[in-house]
């Protein structure tokens, strides 16, 4: 059973949050991720795609989890079954996200 993935933005870090004025290189680009907003929503449909409008190298960091979720599988460190909590690799300015399987009352949870 294959399940929609709601994906809520729940933080955003900075360089500056991270490293401080000790900042491991010179970064050129803006200083927090321009791409996201803290509580933005998408759903990955049924077929697993990336959704519009969304970060394809943040979607390639998500996408094992999102499978892991789509497929019925949950963590055992979340007590909510069917949720997951990630964040993208950008070590200059991550994005954290909450991975969410939809509800479907016929979907078998399958531990990781």
């Amino acid at each position: 059973m294959r399940s929609k993935i709601r994906i809520t933005v729940i933080k955003k870090l900075s360089a500056r949050e991270l490293y401080g004025d000790s900042q491991p290189c010179q970064w050129k680009i803006e200083e927090i991720c321009p791409k996201f907003e803290v509580g933005d929503v998408y759903v990955i449909p049924e077929d697993g795609s990336c959704p519009s409008g969304f970060c394809s190298w943040a979607f390639a960091d998500l996408q094992r989890d999102i499978t892991h979720l789509r497929f019925g599988g949950d963590y055992p460190m979340c007590e909510e079954p069917g949720v997951a909590v990630q964040c993208c690799t950008d070590g200059m300015r991550p994005v954290f996200f909450k991975l969410e399987r939809e509800s479907d009352d016929s979907a078998k949870s399958v531990p990781l």
